[in-house]
């Protein structure tokens, strides 16, 4: 089997879980937690039968109306959706985030808060190009929540067969989990305001088998880099 190479185009991290703002720095480090921020904070339940669970748009979509600017120091600074500025640290920051979501929450001390634990979301330029061929219309990448957006010498959708290989990138050697089975959270535009019934159908009907992207995790620490040379062994 020929070895896949090509480059990477973006490194993404997501500071906040569920909100936007997606940061895209030049170089990020990654170890054994993924890469280093993303999702380290999140927003937790304060209702008394859920008081303690992390808040995702899977059931609040409005998280996704608030985003991350960017982070001051070790903190996110939030834009609200009427347009002021917000810092983590801001003792009246629940409060406002309450009236705004409806539902009572907190925010979290730093730790690890994605759906699966320490992993990288991987997806290609292929793929991607692939979906929006599928749909007839562009789609915005931030949708996907990608951490590392790969350009390969591979087809679309190459990477549901990859579980279990080696990725290289710069490096750091990443260990290949298995594919991500899309949820809904893709059908939401990345700033909330409306949903995609048609992206939706794309990935849910046919039984939703459809999957994009695939999930990894860091065997060898090092840093990330846009333009690193990438190899799928």
């Amino acid at each position: 089997m020929s070895d896949v190479v090509g480059s990477v185009e973006q490194v993404v991290v997501w500071p906040v879980k569920s909100m936007g703002g997606g940061l895209s720095p030049a170089e990020v480090p990654a170890d054994v937690r993924g890469l280093a921020g993303d999702r380290a904070w999140a927003l937790v339940d304060r209702r008394p039968l859920r008081d303690g669970n992390v808040l995702s748009a899977r059931n609040v979509p409005g998280i996704l109306r608030w985003s991350v600017e960017s982070l001051d120091g070790e903190q996110p600074v939030l834009a609200a959706p009427d347009g002021r500025s917000w810092h983590w640290s801001d003792p009246r920051l629940p409060a406002e985030l309450t009236a705004d979501l409806g539902v009572p929450v907190d925010v979290t001390a730093p730790g690890g808060y994605a759906d699966l634990a320490d992993s990288v979301l991987v997806t290609t330029v292929a793929t991607h190009a692939a979906v929006e061929l599928g749909l007839g219309q562009p789609v915005d990448r931030r949708r996907w929540r990608t951490n590392l957006h790969l350009d390969l010498s591979a087809p679309a959708f190459a990477e549901a067969a990859w579980e279990g290989r080696t990725l290289v990138v710069g490096d750091v050697v990443f260990r290949l989990l298995h594919p991500c089975k899309r949820c809904a959270i893709p059908s939401w535009s990345p700033d909330g305001h409306e949903r995609s019934r048609e992206l939706l159908t794309y990935f849910h009907g046919d039984g939703g088998r459809r999957t994009f992207g695939i999930n990894a995790r860091v065997a060898d620490p090092g840093a990330v880099r846009v333009g690193d040379e990438v190899v799928l062994r």
